[in-house]
């Protein structure tokens, strides 16, 4: 093919670019002088193609602000109207969870069973917290996290702590004790 004929070829127009495009639908709320009016029937097209994504995400409105059926891009935001932050780096099945029980897990901050609830989310077992009463055991305002799991290596220490230190009453200290079940 010569050079001149693939010129001619890329300048062409396509198919999608020869097709004449609809009149928008809202020429008809216009005064009849406009109806038949080609340029502003194209031109009131970008518009019209804005408001009706818009008009799509309204419809479905009700979907972002159930947590199990919000888009993964939204959760980070929906997670901010009952203050949690959401670690990125959780499944995405981890973060619906913790923003659906996230008014739960509210009303029960600072108490053993909101860090429970809190840490059973986090770390798909159920944790144990045993509270010290005597000196002898640190003290009447100290506990200890135990967690037991399948592979303690898989096991972010730092965000556990990071959990406990926002789940416990501020006066209260806490040992963490991360297991391996064993075979």
């Amino acid at each position: 093919m010569a050079v001149e004929e693939q010129v001619a070829l890329a300048e062409a127009p396509t198919a999608e670019a020869a097709m004449p495009l609809e009149p928008s639908r809202w020429l008809q709320y216009l005064p009849a002088l406009y109806h038949e009016n080609e340029f502003l029937g194209r031109f009131l097209r970008v518009p019209e193609e804005i408001v009706a994504q818009v008009e799509e995400v309204l419809a479905e409105i009700h979907r972002y602000f159930d947590p199990l059926m919000a888009p993964a891009s939204f959760l980070p935001w929906l997670a901010t109207w009952i203050d949690l932050a959401l670690d990125e780096n959780w499944p995405e099945a981890q973060r619906r969870q913790l923003i659906r029980e996230g008014t739960e897990l509210y009303r029960w901050r600072g108490t053993r069973r909101g860090m429970i609830t809190y840490l059973r989310i986090y770390a798909g077992v159920e944790p144990e917290i045993v509270e010290h009463r005597t000196a002898e055991e640190g003290g009447p305002f100290a506990f200890t996290v135990i967690l037991r799991v399948a592979e303690a290596s898989r096991v972010d220490e730092a965000r556990v702590r990071a959990i406990i230190e926002a789940e416990k009453p501020a006066h209260t200290t806490y040992r963490l004790q991360i297991e391996g079940e064993r075979h």
